[in-house]
């Protein structure tokens, strides 16, 4: 069989504060971030099926991580479990509040979003990578083959 990865582009906007850091991240603030998901797969081979020749159609590829991570992450501040001040998340300013059970650092965010993806991907489809921006010029990136040992 034949192995393709194909991969798609999703932008969002989040917030966080690190707590205990030990300089300005220990604030709120925000990111436009930038994720890139890649899935690795051999393409349906079904003459006639409306998804013949396709590793996922990407329409459906989009509506999974939509669901999974955009809709859930955009416009959020993430907050540490650990934290003191996770009352916020009572305060309606604060109504899109996700307290994590890890720091909300870029790296800890993309192994949670890799577990996410993961366990949704249809059985002949792997999450290959994920690459996320937090800034122009600072990403973290997550590989299944380094992750699954």
């Amino acid at each position: 069989m034949k192995t393709v990865r194909i991969t798609k582009i999703f932008e969002f906007e989040m917030a966080h504060a690190l707590y205990h850091h030990d300089r300005k991240c220990k604030y709120i603030h925000g990111h436009s971030y930038k994720l890139a998901v890649t899935i690795i797969g051999s393409p349906m081979h079904e003459e006639g099926a409306p998804h013949d020749g396709m590793l996922i159609d990407f329409g459906a590829f989009k509506k999974l991580i939509n669901d999974e991570i955009i809709c859930q992450f955009d416009h959020a501040l993430l907050i540490n479990a650990n934290a003191p001040y996770t009352e916020m998340k009572n305060i309606e300013l604060f109504d899109n509040t996700l307290i994590v059970p890890y720091q909300p650092t870029c790296e800890n965010i993309i192994l949670d979003f890799a577990e996410r993806i993961k366990t949704k991907l249809p059985g002949r489809v792997r999450l290959f990578s994920l690459k996320m921006h937090e800034t122009s010029s600072s990403f973290v990136e997550w590989f299944a083959d380094e992750n699954e040992l």
